[in-house]
């Protein structure tokens, strides 16, 4: 029987949104009385109500579509995909330009603002953005990137660069409210869900970051599945400070709470730990009511280390009144969370005393989402777990359904459908009964997981052992004077590969009496030294025989994560042995080849 919509008219208009599940429940939210806050962004001082956020959005959609090319235009019409980048850091005029780019239906590109523009240009090709829009603070580099476009040769996925525009977002904003009545959702059929919603760029270790393309079912069924999982409700707010052009960001921190109806304070910028514990604190203080109470916060290893370190160096040497008041603040949230990389034992453990709780850990990636989870109620999570799988996720290890180790392959209905316009990379990362291959190694116990880290770079083959490094880190990190650890496997002749620490020290934990059993004249911390403190928690042949100290942080990327396939060829280059900041143990080796 034919639809009743290939014969009406069609139901559009400037104050129309299209028929997609989000759409439809933020616009309930609208209808709620008294108007909730939806976004709050800090770095502007701007509160919006749900009827706010929808206002903005159709008054931007309006501006879009005035400025897409007429075959951009005919391509919509056509239902076919059309993307459109955004470069905003998280706040609300990045809210709302994504939001007015899915009621377009088009698909959204966040760019970080991070990027000087020669990078830029790379993620506007490869996306090949009908346009970009962009923050009051970028509104320069968005006009550089026109330029820069314009100017470039015509192609077969770009013959009309001159038809490339900036859009800055902010003067379309703060319009009066519509009244939550004069907004409609199309009797259009509703939109396909598995048609394009989300670019997120992975973060290029292995290569050129690809454009994972997540699905429209990723803003809707995927974030109703989280919110689940965290029992988000109105009543929520979560404290928003982690990049938006990143799958935790977008996936966990923004969505989410967006279609759960909860308040999102997005606090964009450089890290601030100082800050951090003022608000934290702030929310249990009755006396602020311009800083509500905080539910959620979602954070990675580095920015819960530097919380810690804050706090042992400058809270904790406060009264003993005013040390509770910042604790209290720290009890306030249902939920910290954690992803991107595993939390360290000892940083966790030192959150579970200050929050009462755990820290809930995940496992997941840009291709797929988080599979793996601790849920909010769940105290039988083994330390050192992520948790279990997710409902309706197929999971092998190794190829194996039975197998309690190997590599993470991964079946999910919230995956990515593509890498943009490489279909090539996207058949490669699948192998033959079409399941995801990670390049992750995990161990299962019963019903949960344990990350035990990548095949490529945390498994180290050294005299016919398999080493896991991320064993190696977990017992290094332990230490009192450890504040970061890497271990890599560095190329040997002998052994195949040596294993390699690179490692930070924390210099509240370097006093006189530290010095009198650690260091020399060069190093505040020897190979020697570490070895002896390492003697009864690793076997011989796990031991580091190469040890380099850096100072202050180990470098990452924007998202926290640290990229060993950097890091170990720039501090152990080839030729290691003439640098004199690496120390090699010169001791006889545990290590004997299994033959």
């Amino acid at each position: 029987m034919v639809d009743r919509t290939h014969f009406v008219p069609k139901h559009t208009g400037c104050s129309i949104l299209p028929c997609t599940p989000l759409f439809s429940r933020l616009l309930r939210f609208a209808h709620q009385h008294p108007p909730r806050p939806c976004i709050h962004d800090v770095r502007t001082s701007q509160t919006r109500t749900h009827i706010d956020l929808l206002t903005d959005v159709l008054a931007l959609r309006v501006v879009i579509y005035d400025a897409l090319p007429p075959s951009a235009i005919a391509a919509l019409h056509r239902q076919e995909e059309i993307y459109i980048a955004v470069i905003a850091a998280g706040g609300y005029e990045y809210a709302v330009a994504v939001l007015a780019i899915l009621a377009i239906c088009a698909a959204a590109v966040p760019i970080t603002p991070a990027l000087p523009v020669d990078e830029a240009v790379y993620f506007i090709q490869k996306s090949r953005a009908a346009l970009i829009l962009t923050s009051m603070p970028e509104n320069s580099k968005g006009e550089a990137l026109e330029s820069r476009i314009r100017a470039t040769a015509p192609t077969s996925a770009r013959p009309n660069p001159q038809d490339f525009t900036h859009l800055s977002i902010g003067p379309v904003l703060m319009n009066k409210a519509l009244k939550p009545e004069d907004i409609l959702v199309s009797s259009n059929r509703y939109l396909d869900e598995n048609a394009p919603a989300i670019v997120i760029f992975t973060s290029g270790t292995t290569g050129p970051p690809k454009g994972a393309v997540m699905r429209r079912a990723y803003v809707s069924d995927h974030a109703l599945a989280v919110a689940d999982h965290y029992a988000l409700t109105p009543n929520d707010r979560i404290l928003h400070v982690l990049p938006v052009h990143h799958a935790t960001g977008v996936g966990i921190s923004f969505f989410p709470f967006l279609i759960a109806g909860a308040a999102i304070e997005f606090r964009s910028g450089s890290f601030d730990e100082r800050w951090m514990w003022e608000r934290w604190r702030a929310g249990v203080d009755d006396q602020d009511s311009s800083a509500p109470r905080l539910t959620f916060f979602s954070g990675v290893p580095t920015i819960y280390m530097r919380m810690r370190r804050y706090y042992q160096l400058h809270l904790s040497k406060r009264p003993r009144k005013e040390v509770m008041r910042y604790e209290a603040g720290a009890k306030q949230f249902r939920a910290c969370l954690c992803g991107t990389s595993a939390l360290p034992r000892p940083l966790e453990e030192f959150w579970r005393g200050l929050l009462g709780k755990r820290i809930l850990q995940r496992y997941g990636a840009t291709e797929f989402g988080a599979v793996f989870k601790a849920g909010l109620e769940d105290g039988d999570v083994p330390e050192g777990s992520v948790g279990e799988t997710e409902p309706g996720v197929e999971i092998k290890l190794g190829g194996s359904g039975n197998a309690e180790e190997g590599e993470v392959l991964v079946k999910s209905p919230h995956m990515f459908s593509k890498y943009l316009h490489d279909p090539e990379a996207t058949a490669k990362a699948h192998d033959e009964d079409g399941f995801f291959r990670t390049g992750d190694i995990a161990r299962r116990t019963g019903k949960y997981y344990h990350i035990l880290g990548r095949a490529s770079l945390d498994i180290i083959k050294s005299g016919g052992y398999k080493i896991s490094a991320l064993d190696i880190e977990r017992e290094i990190i332990a230490l009192p004077y450890i504040a970061e650890v890497m271990i890599v496997g560095v190329a040997d002749e002998e052994f195949g590969q040596r294993v390699a620490a690179l490692v930070s020290l924390r210099d509240e934990e370097l006093t006189p009496s530290y010095f009198q059993s650690h260091g020399n004249e060069r190093f505040a911390l020897t190979i020697e030294d570490l070895r002896r403190e390492l003697r009864h928690r690793l076997s011989g042949y796990k031991m580091p025989t190469l040890l380099r100290i850096v100072e202050g942080e180990l470098p990452k990327t924007v998202t926290g994560k640290v990229q060993k396939n950097v890091l170990g060829p720039r501090f152990f280059p080839g030729d290691w042995g003439s640098c004199g900041d690496v120390q090699r143990w010169e001791g006889k080796t545990d290590v004997v080849a299994r033959l």
